[in-house]
């Protein structure tokens, strides 16, 4: 325990020092813990870890007590192409890769206080958005320097879960997040912004807010297990230094979601699970403004400012796990999510490509002495690319921008049961 206490403390410095950037399910981590990132992020009713109150709070009924900590590491690989425009040495290919590698820490703790009430905490990256354009793709419009933007989200989230009987348990938890944003670059749009000085190049800034989720967990027959979750939007304090960039003076919350799952044992070794969520990114008017909005007189950094034109999606995430012994299990999964990035956005996305929409993950864990078990999983991300449909504005030369998002995670976590 000693041992495992002051991991915990470890994890839990590195966790506000690493870079968090993780773009899957829009810019919103598929799965959280690497034992659900393996079976494509379902976990609202197959709570591995003590990571699952990320996931659903009423799942720490099922965890007992033990500690977790991991470490995954994140590979985007970003693009841009430019096509069609009118301005002389606009049109080209851009690689937005000049960063590379991200490293994405996670650490929980649960334990059950007695026969029917557990306590958790988790701390995890929820989600976050990179790119990183050694040539910048507005340079020909006026702006100077490299390009790009970078969104890193932090929640700490303290748990309480409820059993009403041996087969049913409600959860709550208090998600506190930290986010951290900068700009750079996109100079080229000074003059269609309330306060250009608070546009780009301004270095980091950040911003905390809270937010609850609540979620039920169901053991309906001895195979099938039922989950449901909600999370409502974190309201966070505004960025100050890009109040000329987003909607509302630097307005920047995180979106509210919901969703349903279930686990089914098909074997005593084999378990089946699946879970529907519904990410609300176009309740956030930074993120969902279209660009249309800045030429309806809506400067950049207004009520009504433009945004990145996002949508909701729905998320479908598949996943198995199999008992091979009792010393070894096996994961494997699939997860699909809805496009956020409509064609006629791409211009402005080209700084945030959260575009990739099929994963496809594995995993396992292999327990060792003294109840530790040590896990892995792999996810890959497959390239897409969305072509954009008159998505330059004609001030700027017409043509379209066309952006390409694929991703590499691979992530190892080590447990510990007392």
């Amino acid at each position: 325990m000693k041992h495992a206490k002051l991991q915990f403390n470890v994890l839990a410095l590195s966790l506000l020092t690493a870079s968090t950037a993780f773009a899957t399910d829009g810019y919103f981590s598929h799965g959280y813990g690497v034992r659900t990132q393996a079976t494509g992020g379902a976990g609202i009713a197959l709570p591995q870890d003590s990571l699952a109150a990320a996931s659903n709070p009423a799942g720490i009924a099922w965890t007992g007590n033990r500690i977790d900590g991991g470490l995954s590491w994140f590979s985007p690989n970003r693009s841009t192409d430019i096509t069609g425009n009118g301005v002389p040495g606009v049109n080209g290919s851009y690689d937005g890769n000049d960063k590379k590698n991200f490293w994405l820490p996670e650490l929980g703790y649960t334990r059950q206080l007695n026969q029917d009430v557990s306590v958790g905490i988790a701390a995890y990256g929820n989600g976050g958005m990179n790119t990183d354009y050694g040539k910048n793709p507005y340079a020909g419009f006026g702006s100077k320097g490299s390009a790009g933007v970078n969104l890193e989200q932090l929640f700490i989230s303290p748990s309480l879960a409820y059993k009403v009987n041996e087969q049913h348990a409600f959860g709550a938890t208090i998600n506190f997040a930290y986010q951290r944003f900068s700009a750079k670059g996109i100079s080229a749009f000074s003059s269609a912004s309330i306060d250009s000085k608070n546009l780009t190049d301004n270095g980091n800034d950040s911003a905390t807010g809270w937010g609850l989720r609540l979620g039920w967990s169901g053991q309906i027959t001895p195979e099938l297990t039922l989950g449901a979750t909600w999370a409502s939007k974190v309201k966070t304090g505004n960025f100050e230094k890009y109040r000329g960039l987003f909607a509302q003076g630097g307005g920047f919350d995180i979106p509210g979601n919901y969703g349903i799952g279930l686990a089914y044992k098909v074997h005593p070794q084999l378990t089946l699970a699946a879970d529907l969520q519904k990410i609300k990114y176009g309740d956030i008017s930074a993120i969902a403004n279209p660009l249309a909005n800045l030429f309806a007189g809506n400067a950049l950094g207004s009520e009504k400012g433009a945004g990145f034109g996002w949508r909701d999606i729905t998320v479908v995430k598949l996943g198995a796990v199999y008992d091979y012994s009792k010393g070894l299990t096996l994961r494997v999964g699939y997860n699909h999510g809805g496009q956020p990035v409509p064609a006629s956005e791409t211009f402005f996305n080209i700084l945030a490509p959260g575009v990739v929409q099929d994963h496809l993950t594995l995993g396992a864990t292999y327990k060792v002495a003294n109840g530790g078990e040590l896990s892995f999983s792999f996810t890959h991300g497959f390239k897409k690319t969305v072509n954009g449909s008159n998505s330059i504005p004609a001030s700027f030369g017409a043509g379209n921008a066309n952006v390409s998002l694929s991703e590499n995670i691979a992530g190892v976590a080590y447990g510990w049961k007392f």
